[in-house]
């Protein structure tokens, strides 16, 4: 069989790799403590699941539009509206099977063959993957620990050239859990507005911060028009088996995006999206505590890494990661978690998955209890003191 050579182009998501190798190790016996895959370790809130009960008794099981329902769209937009403040209107929505296809799709959209993509760097992996199979260059823009893995807005307006066509930004950060401020936000508008670049903002953490308020790249003037918002469900209401995601864009977008949902898709399921809008105006209880016992971790987890010799961190200001520096080891980072699985029963994934920005860091993720947390520590403390 013939393959076509963009297929060469895709990448996989490494927790998934790194998460298969660990389970084949358990399968053989060995106690892995999983701190690699970027899920929440809680249930859907039962608010939630009830209204998807519901909406299958309700007989919520055949195709719905391929945007998304209408009362889907409509919650999400008054969310949004709320939440920012930027007037959103459910025509500048589109639903989808999770976050990942907005990300595809706007770029699918949006990139002609050698048009180039600023990503950050380290970054989420599939982001430069879906640029690079739609025939787009990804451009590295680097996210430095000394800048508390924010971008040099300097450095980004070097990188704009007549072939870039879309800046992707992610705040708060995967996989570092580093936050834009406001004026690093309103610094990247003011670029994407005098050039006409559109930007593709990766919100799915943005109720994941632990201290501060959520800014949305969308709130600075002429971004309405220029801004493609990702979210979604799945780390907010711990629902990433769900696969419900959403954008909010420009109406004009909407049309491509929908026609795309239509050739590929045909529709997000239907009773999960009523389950959704219980999500969005339900009680939100559930994600408090959730964000109270993540900040215990992420509290936790820092003490105590800054406390191993040869090993660092800093405080991550959101999502659910550490990117910790392994750069005294003198191992680079895949190498480092090789060793963390093999000889520690520890599963992470090496920074340099993210990007060359990422060599010399691992990510952790804290999606697991204070005590398996504590357990991964000592044995790398142990560990890595015979070496």
């Amino acid at each position: 069989m013939r393959f076509a050579e963009r297929m060469q182009r895709l990448k996989v998501e490494t927790a998934f790799e790194m998460m298969a190798k660990a389970k084949q190790l358990e399968a053989e016996g060995k106690k892995i403590i999983h701190l690699e895959i970027g899920e929440p370790d809680f249930d859907t809130p039962a608010n939630i699941k009830e209204a998807a009960k519901k909406a299958l008794d309700a007989g919520q099981t055949h195709y719905g539009p391929s945007a998304g329902t209408p009362a889907h769209r409509k919650a999400i937009a008054e969310y949004y509206s709320k939440h920012i403040g930027v007037g959103y209107g459910p025509e500048n929505v589109v639903v989808t099977p999770g976050a990942k296809p907005i990300m595809s799709f706007a770029i699918t959209a949006l990139l002609e063959e050698g048009d180039e993509c600023l990503v950050p760097d380290p970054g989420f992996p599939i982001y430069q993957s879906m640029v690079k199979f739609n025939g787009g260059v990804p451009v590295p823009l680097p996210l430095r620990e000394e800048n508390d893995f924010r971008l040099d807005v300097r450095e980004l307006k070097s990188k704009i050239t007549k072939k870039t066509k879309l800046i992707i930004i992610n705040s708060p950060h995967n996989p570092t859990g580093g936050i834009l401020t406001k004026e690093d936000l309103k610094a990247v508008a003011d670029i994407a507005v005098n050039n006409n670049i559109p930007v593709l903002a990766d919100e799915i953490y943005d109720r994941m911060i632990y201290e501060g308020t959520f800014e949305s790249i969308a709130q600075f003037d002429g971004m309405k028009d220029l801004a493609v918002i990702l979210n979604g469900y799945s780390k907010t209401y711990a629902m990433t088996g769900w696969r419900v995601g959403y954008g909010l864009m420009p109406k004009e977008l909407v049309e491509h995006m929908a026609q795309l949902m239509t050739n590929i898709n045909s529709c997000t399921c239907t009773f999960a999206q009523s389950a959704c809008i219980e999500a969005l105006q339900g009680p939100q209880d559930a994600v408090t505590d959730m964000m109270t016992e993540f900040k215990k971790r992420r509290d936790f987890v820092v003490e105590r890494i800054n406390r191993i010799p040869k090993l660092s961190c800093t405080r991550p200001a959101g999502a659910f990661y550490v990117f910790v520096n392994i750069k005294q080891t003198g191992m680079d980072s895949r190498t480092f978690t090789d060793f963390l699985l093999n000889d520690c029963g520890i599963c992470a994934l090496a920074g340099a998955n993210f990007g060359a920005q990422g060599e010399g860091y691992v990510r952790f993720s804290y999606a697991n209890t204070i005590d398996n947390l504590r357990e991964a520590c000592d044995r790398i403390e142990k560990t890595l003191a015979t070496r």
